[in-house]
């Protein structure tokens, strides 16, 4: 059989294949999935191989043998059967987050994020099993329109192949802990599992990101049914990203107009020394109290700062957290990401930092430069800014249905506010590293970045993660509502 063999021919109407059969396939497979990882690197692709199936199907198999001619270097694998106490505390969705590979890199994933519904994960709260198709619809539509290219792949086999392969197991002393009571509960009850599977299957089978069943009862059959849907869907890629470079993108003019802009509120709203400081250390000592409620009721807490430059989010952090125990916080600046950060999907770095259950995260800045700096700088292509009010929408939905109390604050000041406070930061000698020609450049588009918040508060206030504006006009005022807020809310749900 030659290099020149039509795989379509030799393999469609196969359900089996006899071992000269399979080396010559796998000769031919293997030179062009080597070839493909050079042009995943070369086009930057992101690829994500989801396995999963029945006990003994031989995932385990076909993961080593995919793998075979690839770098190493390039590629990650991760087990994702067993729910650790690390994965328990925090989304369900957190722990495929922080995984999915770079630019350029392949993530391989035994067992999806999909079995998670399954009855033996018993681990999803209710709200997270009731919110769950659509988190992971949202999941893989957010990776999909990043360029990732997602394959899901289920392995099929008989009860009887499976009982099989389940004594022969237990035969050898070195293979037998690899089948255990769970396994044969579900050969017993192949019927009822059969059913779970496929609806999960059929779930979660989305535009883009379908499930490929493979029959694996033929271990080298299911090899090379795999290995050919791996490079098909690749080489699709590739092609599409050709003629998508043919054809130049030209970013126009993104103009915001906003009605009734929220922002346009009373700034002059003020606290005196004598009430600021029985407020502060009132609610300061009620907070510190509500931070070990939290841990003790596993209770996670984000709270977003947003705000123009100089509004006084430093300083507002800095008296919410004074009192709290510091082993029950952290406080996250965002800068512009680094080029680790850029390589990955713009969400990766913030999952990466969310707080696991009972432990409070608090962004100083955040996901929503995607709608601002990104948007006004033309940074990022305008469709990627659009789209990104769902993408945000959908994360902060996620992180709910898991039971995180989400904060959002933007601290609103004028103009004549922050001219003052950027001539005093310049006079100050311990203060003037805080002002820089960026934020002088950033003044003078004034008018467009309040355009952009606007629409962005209208866009990304929900429910389940409100926005408060906060006048900060008086940095004290300001301090004392934020306190409230969060103390009131925190009163209220722990």
């Amino acid at each position: 059989m030659s290099e020149n063999i039509d795989l379509n021919s030799v393999l469609n109407n196969m359900k089996s294949i006899d071992n000269k059969t399979y080396k010559q396939v796998m000769k031919v497979l293997e030179k062009r999935l080597e070839s493909l990882q050079e042009s995943i690197k070369e086009y930057q692709i992101p690829v994500i191989l989801a396995f999963d199936g029945w006990s003994a199907a031989g995932k385990g198999t076909l993961i080593s043998r995919v793998l075979h001619s690839l770098d190493p270097r390039f590629f990650n694998v991760f087990t994702m059967g067993k729910m650790t106490e690390e994965r328990r505390l925090r989304p369900f969705l957190w722990s495929f987050w922080t995984k999915t590979p770079a630019k350029g890199r392949i993530s391989i994933f035994d067992k999806s994020w999909c079995r998670l519904i399954l009855p033996e994960h018993c681990e999803l709260s209710t709200k997270e099993k009731a919110g769950f198709y659509y988190d992971i619809s949202a999941f893989e539509q957010q990776l999909k329109d990043d360029g990732f290219v997602i394959l899901k792949f289920f392995l099929e086999i008989s009860k009887e192949e499976q009982n099989l392969r389940f004594k022969e197991l237990e035969r050898k002393p070195e293979t037998a802990w690899r089948v255990n009571q769970h396994d044969w509960q579900q050969n017993k009850d192949y019927r009822n599992f059969s059913i779970q599977f496929n609806e999960m299957v059929q779930k979660t089978n989305f535009k883009g990101s379908e499930w490929s069943i493979v029959d694996a009862d033929d271990t080298k059959f299911a090899i090379v049914k795999t290995i050919r849907i791996i490079i098909d869907r690749i080489e699709a890629e590739i092609e599409h990203r050709k003629q998508k470079a043919e054809r130049p993108v030209i970013y126009t003019p993104d103009p915001i107009v906003v009605k009734n802009n929220p922002l346009n509120i009373d700034l002059f709203k003020e606290i005196n020394d004598k009430e600021y400081k029985v407020r502060l250390d009132f609610l300061q000592q009620k907070i510190s109290e509500q931070g070990y409620k939290m841990y003790t009721k596993r209770k996670s807490v984000v709270i977003v700062y947003e705000g123009w430059d100089a509004a006084g989010k430093g300083g507002n952090i800095k008296r919410l957290t004074e009192r709290i125990d510091p082993r029950a916080y952290e406080v996250v600046p965002i800068a512009a990401p680094t080029a680790e950060e850029l390589s990955h999907h713009y969400l990766w770095r913030f999952f990466n930092r969310m707080p696991k259950d009972g432990h409070m995260t608090i962004f100083d800045r955040s996901w929503y430069g995607r709608v601002m700096v990104e948007r006004i700088e033309r940074i990022t292509p305008p469709d990627d800014c659009a789209r990104a009010y769902k993408e945000i929408n959908d994360m902060e939905l996620h992180l709910a249905n898991h039971g995180v109390i989400i904060f959002k604050f933007w601290l609103q000041i004028d103009q004549e506010e922050q001219l003052a406070r950027f001539e005093a930061r310049q006079k100050d000698p311990l203060k003037n590293y805080k002002i820089t020609d960026e934020d002088w450049r950033n003044r003078e588009k004034w008018d467009q970045y309040e355009a952009a918040v606007g629409e962005m508060l209208k866009k990304t206030h929900t429910s389940y993660a409100p926005w408060t504006i906060v006048e900060s006009n008086d940095k004290k005022y300001a301090r004392i509502k934020v306190l409230e807020i969060v103390t009131r809310i925190l009163d209220k749900l722990l």
